[in-house]
């Protein structure tokens, strides 16, 4: 089972423990603002092999380098004008910049699957300084199995992962509950490979000028979370519902009834007042609860596809996929 340390009451502990086991080349469950991410040394490949076999996550579905400043990023990967500005503008922060990796750079090719890019970010909160105190990048995909619901929290970690684990840092909530938005720059064209945590419309108003969606971005595998199915319940998943079929569960959001939710085996409402921020930290503990409630099948009422309700609704579209 896996030691669990609370970072608030014991920070340097937590700090100098996480430190010592990753060195060790094993992954450590780490607290960010988006989700818990499974961390470990992005420059030893055996290191990164456990990710993987963790996870059972396919291996041609690349990892996130996650750098404690600029420096660090700079010494792995090289930035356009246009990537530079977004990273001095949006990190730390839930942003993921897809960018060239130096041929010098000592981020290991599994962390990259191969890619001649790397994907990286600056992430805001306590793993900010855990990745200052390693030295090193830390590659970091969500602290789940793969394909499953992502975990906002160290009790999530817990329960799924929690018997392969050494080490779970604990910051209680995320903060944010998506992962991170993933963007690549291609000449003059800002491409949005995965909506997150950071709204695609702040980066739009930032650089005056579209970002194109991921539907008319190619299906090429260039980051995480690009998979046709993933973040999956064990029940099965319905959208936009008009209504509630027996025994269902049901999510929905805005604080309105849906017809038949009487007859749902659970009803959770992402956020009552309609506010997207709040149901993007909801989401996916809502659905660990609604799973947990034994349904066979999650119904998810309609959500506004303007803001973070666009990141939603592409983890829920990701849910609801077919399963291989």
């Amino acid at each position: 089972m896996a030691e669990i340390i609370d970072t608030g009451r014991e920070p340097d502990r937590a700090i100098e423990r996480a430190c010592a086991v990753l060195a060790k080349g094993e992954p450590v469950a780490i607290p960010t603002e988006t989700v818990y991410g499974l961390a470990a040394d992005a420059t030893n490949p055996d290191a990164i092999s456990r990710i993987y076999e963790m996870k059972g996550r396919p291996r041609f579905n690349p990892l996130i380098s996650h750098v404690s400043d600029m420096a660090m990023a700079e010494a792995h990967v090289r930035f356009d004008p246009i990537s530079r500005r977004l990273a001095e503008t949006f990190w730390p922060g839930p942003l993921t910049l897809i960018l060239p990796q130096r041929p010098d750079s000592s981020v290991h090719a599994l962390a990259s699957a191969g890619l001649d890019t790397l994907g990286i970010r600056m992430p805001d909160g306590f793993s900010r300084r855990v990745i200052a105190r390693f030295g090193r990048p830390l590659a970091a995909p969500s602290a789940n199995t793969s394909g499953k619901i992502s975990p906002t929290s160290a009790v999530h970690v817990d329960a799924d992962l929690g018997e392969k684990l050494k080490l779970i840092l604990d910051a209680g909530p995320a903060e944010i509950g998506l992962e991170s938005t993933i963007i690549k720059v291609d000449g003059d064209e800002i491409r949005l490979l995965r909506p997150g945590g950071l709204d695609a419309a702040e980066i739009e108003r930032l650089l005056d000028r579209p970002v194109i969606r991921p539907e008319t971005a190619g299906a090429t595998i260039e980051a995480p979370g690009m998979l046709a199915s993933h973040y999956a319940p064990g029940a099965a998943v319905r959208l936009d519902v008009a209504d509630v079929r027996a025994g269902e569960a049901l999510i929905r959001f805005g604080g309105g009834r849906i017809a038949g939710e009487e007859q749902a085996a659970i009803v959770l409402d992402l956020s009552p007042t309609g506010n997207l921020h709040e149901a993007a930290a909801n989401l996916f503990d809502y659905m660990k609860r609604a799973d947990a409630s034994g349904a066979a099948t999650i119904a998810f009422g309609p959500i506004p596809s303007e803001g973070l309700g666009e990141a939603i609704i592409d983890r829920l579209q990701r849910a609801a996929a077919p399963r291989g």
